[in-house]
């Protein structure tokens, strides 16, 4: 560590004795980097602020009914893009920096120039504030200040038409693809139309298919047989019971001797001139006009009972009955009565089985036809459905996005509020030549503090015993200081004096600089008063 301090001590002494250079280089790089920084031109920044409300109260009441884009997303995609070309381009037409091209490559810089220059930025102090920023420096401020307009101009035109050219896209896709799919659908319509009215005797009902409809045919076939079984086994006990009543009838005598066991339409009629005949003959004789015409019409309507009688008794008994015709009994007009209804029960449920049967033979004959019908059928139907249920759907969408157009067109999802409005700068904001006096003055010093150092490693210059001892390797017991007769002292006071006096004045000129790039006007005033 002792030797390392040593050797940092000597490099020092060194750059000391070799100080000239650091006098030399300050006097040549200070001078001209301060001259070069104070005829750097003036450069003006002119910005505006503004903000972007995203919080429009149509956004609660349209959820569920419009399709919902996110406006902050939006707001960011367009910051990003607000340098892209075609918009610098606009902008170099709005503020006529296009006619200062007179060649490609100039058009080409202005288009850099506006790059890199135009700055956009969010300034709020919480994340959830929209406050943006866009500034731009030039050389001359009436500029800067049409170029911020323009680039605001820019900025929120692009954000509030972008909704509406999205809004028109979709449109326009949605009606290409409805165009599209009612074609598909009027074709689906036309092809099923054409199969139903090709196999129109072979299609399924709406009771199902052709299996489903081969087993019902098959069960009801089975049921209808059933019951015309049991019906034909009721009509041969109905016989069986009417041949047996007949027959104990013509053995024995009937009990019956007139047709009054038989209920006619005439029987009410018939008992009521029946008493007021008897009423009449208890006042009257036989030859009264009264009795005689009740008398008439009981014996009109007895003829009327008997006909109807005999009318009924011919059309319930079958043929090859005609021995029963005349029969008075009441069971074996009961009994007739009952096998002619099992008879015709028999003969309509036979009607009913022939009927299945044919459904059944004209099905068992379609075996290896109906279903492949039937499955083009629901190949049709599926196609279809799908068709009609894609075409709803998009009809649906398209109202969606007519009514989102129409919440747009009548107020915006993102409001602009202009905060700052651009402004020409009345001071320069640049450059920063107080920095750039300070970095020129420490590049001086640094480049003369080199340049010591190097000539003292070249041309090396001892200056301690140490150096003695180690370039020699004998050691130093004692130094001998110089004679104040050799002029050494003085020599080097001079110098000492010679380099203070330099600094001192490069320091004054540094300082003066200073204040008249940060009080201007102060620096004026004193000029002024030392130079009226």
């Amino acid at each position: 560590m002792q030797e390392i301090l040593e050797q940092v001590i000597d490099y020092l002494k060194g750059i000391w004795i070799k100080r000239r250079y650091i006098i030399v280089s300050t006097w040549m790089i200070c001078p001209i980097g301060w001259l070069v920084v104070a005829q750097m031109p003036n450069v003006y920044e002119s910005d505006a602020r503004f903000y972007a409300d995203t919080q429009s109260i149509l956004r609660p009441l349209l959820k569920g009914l419009t399709v919902q884009t996110n406006p902050e997303t939006q707001v960011k995609l367009m910051v990003r893009t607000l340098i892209s070309r075609p918009n610098l381009e606009r902008i170099s037409r709005m503020t006529d920096l296009d006619l200062q091209a007179e060649t490609p490559k100039q058009y080409e810089n202005i288009i850099s120039r506006l790059r890199e220059g135009i700055q956009i930025k969010k300034s709020g102090g919480r994340r959830e504030e929209n406050i943006f920023t866009i500034s731009f420096t030039d050389q001359d401020p009436e500029m800067a200040r049409n170029i911020v307009q323009s680039a605001l101009t820019v900025f929120i035109e692009n954000t509030l038409g972008n909704s509406r050219t999205d809004s028109d896209s979709a449109q326009k896709f949605l009606n290409t693809q409805i165009k599209e799919y009612e074609d598909r659908l009027l074709a689906s319509e036309a092809k099923l139309t054409g199969f139903k009215q090709k196999y129109s005797n072979m299609l399924p009902n709406q009771y199902g298919g052709y299996y489903i409809k081969l087993n019902e045919t098959k069960e009801q076939l089975k049921f209808v047989e059933l019951n015309l079984l049991e019906t034909r086994t009721q009509l041969k006990a109905a016989r069986s019971q009417l041949n047996s009543a007949t027959n104990s009838t013509d053995s024995s005598n009937s009990n019956i001797k007139n047709n009054n066991s038989i209920q006619t339409s005439y029987d009410g009629r018939i008992s009521e001139l029946e008493l007021s005949l008897d009423s009449l003959q208890l006042k009257y004789t036989d030859k009264h006009p009264d009795v005689i015409e009740v008398s008439r019409r009981l014996a009109y309507l007895n003829k009327q009972r008997e006909t109807e009688i005999a009318d009924y008794l011919g059309a319930t008994l079958p043929e090859g009955s005609n021995t029963m015709i005349n029969s008075q009994n009441p069971v074996i007009q009961q009994l007739q009565m009952q096998v002619n209804q099992l008879e015709s029960q028999a003969a309509s449920v036979e009607v009913r089985a022939n009927d299945y049967r044919k459904q059944l033979s004209v099905l068992s004959s379609k075996i290896y036809v109906l279903p492949e019908v039937e499955a083009e059928l629901v190949a049709l139907n599926r196609g279809y459905e799908i068709t009609k249920g894609k075409y709803e759907e998009l009809l649906d969408r398209k109202e969606t996005a007519f009514l989102g157009q129409q919440a747009n067109d009548s107020t915006s999802k993102i409001n602009f509020k202009i905060i700052e409005p651009p402004r020409a700068a009345t001071k320069p904001s640049g450059p920063k030549r107080n920095l750039f006096f300070i970095i020129v003055t420490f590049l001086g010093l640094g480049t003369g503090v080199g340049m010591s150092l190097l000539m003292s490693q070249i041309n090396p210059i001892v200056t301690s015993s140490h150096q003695v001892s180690k370039a020699t390797g004998i050691p130093v017991f004692g130094m001998v200081s110089a004679s104040e007769n050799l002029g050494l002292h003085a020599w080097h006071k001079k110098k000492t004096l010679l380099f203070i006096v330099s600094n001192l004045f490069l320091i004054s000129i540094l300082i003066m600089l200073l204040t008249y790039s940060l009080y201007p006007e102060f620096a004026q005033a004193q000029f002024r008063r030392i130079l009226p």
